[in-house]
């Protein structure tokens, strides 16, 4: 697509500065074109003179075509292009030296570890700083209990649990440091949910001039939390694949190094996938889902993609 776009441009770009080139090549080519035509539809058969004419002006549309497609490959070089996924390296099992159980559980999580943090970046410290909004806060540290069957709140189930198994199939000298960091954030995110407790915006009531900076403490003792276990585990990996949190700040964003844009739009499709009932009715409910266009109800980017971001 990246590809096709690119030259898409690159004929616009030559169709924009030199346009006068083109006019006269289309017309030449049409004079041309009428020729032969005017040739193929004479009754008597052709010369080997008229023959002859045909084929030079064949020729010469064919050096034409090849002269239009010389001057669009040094286009090429100047349309700016997004960078290419595969200039990044996508790691799998062969580029970790790890146990089998702590190379499972890293592979099975890293993903969903690093899109929590591109959560606890882009909407929580939104959230947070908003009184307007702590009623989603809330939501975070709630327990489903419903039916007597308890549902680990979000907090527990995108990160503490994952952690934790982390955390126990690691080695002793990376897995005490991560416990400690679990704990950590733990301790954070109850801090939070402290000091938002009955706040909604439908909700009034008198909110201290301290609550917002108190309840931006806690996200900030628990961004220092998530680094500190994401430390250890590029330092047990080798590698630099999970992406520390920036402080808050103008330029968190460009320090941060992974795109908000494809953060939404991965939670825009993931929800819409999960309203439409999952990956296994998407084919049906996209076949129904019609408002002037055929809408693919569960086109989620693929995540190995999106956690390789360059």
């Amino acid at each position: 697509m990246k590809v096709l776009v690119t030259l898409a441009v690159a004929f616009a770009i030559l169709a924009g500065h030199s346009s006068n080139a083109f006019q006269q090549s289309s017309f030449s080519s049409s004079r041309a074109t009428t020729s032969l035509t005017r040739v193929l539809s004479l009754p008597n058969p052709a010369s080997e003179e008229t023959n002859a004419n045909a084929a030079a002006i064949g020729r010469r549309q064919l050096f034409q075509s090849a002269a239009s497609a010389a001057a669009i490959l040094p286009l090429l070089s100047i349309v700016p292009v997004e960078p290419a996924l595969a200039t990044v390296k996508m790691t799998g099992p062969e580029d970790f030296d790890l146990p089998p159980d702590a190379l499972r559980s890293y592979l099975q999580y890293r993903i969903g570890l690093q899109i929590f943090a591109d959560f606890y970046m882009f909407d929580l410290q939104r959230l947070v700083q908003n009184t307007d909004e702590w009623g989603d806060v809330g939501q975070l540290f709630r327990v489903n209990n419903n039916r007597g069957q308890g549902q680990p709140s979000r907090i527990e189930r995108e990160f503490t649990n994952p952690v934790r198994i982390l955390g126990l199939s690691f080695p002793p000298e990376y897995s005490d440091t991560m416990i400690a960091s679990q704990y950590k954030f733990e301790k954070a995110m109850a801090y939070i949910g402290k000091v938002t407790a009955g706040i909604r915006r439908d909700l009034p009531v008198e909110i201290s001039k301290d609550a917002v900076p108190n309840a931006m403490k806690g996200w900030e003792e628990g961004r220092l939390a998530i680094n500190e276990l994401f430390a250890t585990v590029n330092e047990a990996t080798a590698s630099s694949e999970l992406k520390v949190i920036p402080p808050a700040g103008p330029n968190q964003t460009a320090q941060y190094g992974r795109s908000s844009s494809r953060y939404y739009n991965l939670v825009k499709k993931t929800k819409l996938c999960q309203n439409r009932g999952g990956p296994a009715l998407s084919q049906a409910w996209g076949g129904l889902m019609v408002s002037g266009y055929l809408q693919d109800s569960c086109g989620i980017p693929d995540i190995n993609e999106y956690f390789f971001q360059s």
